[in-house]
């Protein structure tokens, strides 16, 4: 089992200012998403952050509640928790991907996503995964979102004009060079 394996962890973050979080849950299997918060939370408070709490339905609501909080709220980074257990159908492989795929896609546009959303063949290994004395993926998601919020700070933050920006006042047309005519 994956469990008896080490590797290194980074040491915790540190920041100058405080740093808020956004959880994101999907408690669709309570118990496993309860764990998960709680190691989480204790990750950002040992890391001197204030969180916030934001329930969704399943896994694939969660980025898309991610996406709505960066536009109309203040967070400095997110993060995704949740659990996938594979069933009989395809239905997995779906939930996984494209929750995955969208998380990744807006942390390439420069959000700080922690990816807390287990994807697991059964509840045993969930169960494992959740545990803040086990495994610990709640808490291991919160560090990676303060690692990629001090890297922001480190980097002078986000940026919000990601692609392409409106023109700005006034176009000269060709050959126009007093701007007497606009488009």
């Amino acid at each position: 089992m994956a469990g008896n394996q080490t590797h290194y962890t980074l040491p915790r973050a540190s920041f100058d200012k405080p740093v808020k979080l956004l959880i994101v849950v999907a408690p669709y299997y309570k118990d496993i998403a309860d764990n998960m918060i709680a190691g989480a939370t204790a990750e950002i408070e040992a890391a001197g952050g204030s969180w916030e709490i934001a329930e969704v339905p399943g896994a694939l609501e969660v980025p898309t509640a991610i996406a709505m909080a960066d536009r109309y709220s203040n967070f400095d980074g997110y993060v995704a928790l949740g659990c996938v257990i594979r069933g009989e159908t395809t239905h997995y492989d779906t939930v996984c991907n494209d929750s995955s795929r969208a998380l990744q896609l807006m942390g390439l546009q420069g959000l700080c996503i922690g990816n807390g959303i287990l994807t697991v063949e059964n509840r045993t290994q969930a169960e494992v995964r959740a545990d803040p004395a086990d495994q610990n993926k709640g808490g291991g998601a919160a560090a990676a979102a303060l690692h990629l919020v001090a890297l922001s700070r480190k980097w002078g933050g986000q940026k919000k004009d990601v692609g392409f920006k409106p023109p700005s006042e006034t176009i000269l047309l060709a050959g126009d060079n007093d701007g007497s005519h606009t488009a």
